[in-house]
């Protein structure tokens, strides 16, 4: 079933039509309401400046001490693997090698601050982490 309408569909008009001269937006007739003066921009710039000036040490804060706990988290990780490989194999110094791998104690192991850990782990001794960000130590006691 089709429609058909005997009605004509209104055509595009040829000429549109002009555009008023008038604009629609008042016209300053004072220039200064127009826009921001010089001082106005300074200001704004020196409030941004302040306000970084205050966050960018508190971020550098905060980014240490998550570098440090990360570290930490790694040592902890570490010493309870070397806790547990000690115990069943009845020694008291292990390589970290040993004790990082896909089938180790500890699957998983990433550096998060170029940080520089021992080679060995002995039973009882504190963990020490060199370089944590190229100049701070840490150090874990089990």
């Amino acid at each position: 079933m089709s429609f058909h309408s005997t009605e004509r569909l209104p055509q595009w008009p040829r000429r549109l039509p002009r555009l008023s001269q008038k604009n629609p937006l008042p016209r300053y007739r004072n220039k200064r309401l127009a826009g921001f003066t010089l001082v106005e921009i300074m200001i704004v710039v020196v409030i941004i400046g302040l306000l970084a000036a205050m966050a960018i040490p508190a971020f550098q804060k905060v980014r240490l001490s998550s570098q440090d706990k990360a570290v930490l988290n790694n040592a902890r990780q570490l010493a309870a693997a070397a806790d547990q490989y000690m115990i069943e194999n009845g020694v008291t110094q292990v390589q970290r090698i040993v004790l990082v791998g896909a089938t180790s104690y500890v699957k998983s192991f990433a550096t998060v601050a170029q940080e520089n850990y021992p080679d060995w782990i002995t039973q009882g001794v504190t963990i020490t982490v060199d370089a944590v960000g190229g100049m701070r130590t840490i150090t874990y006691a089990p």
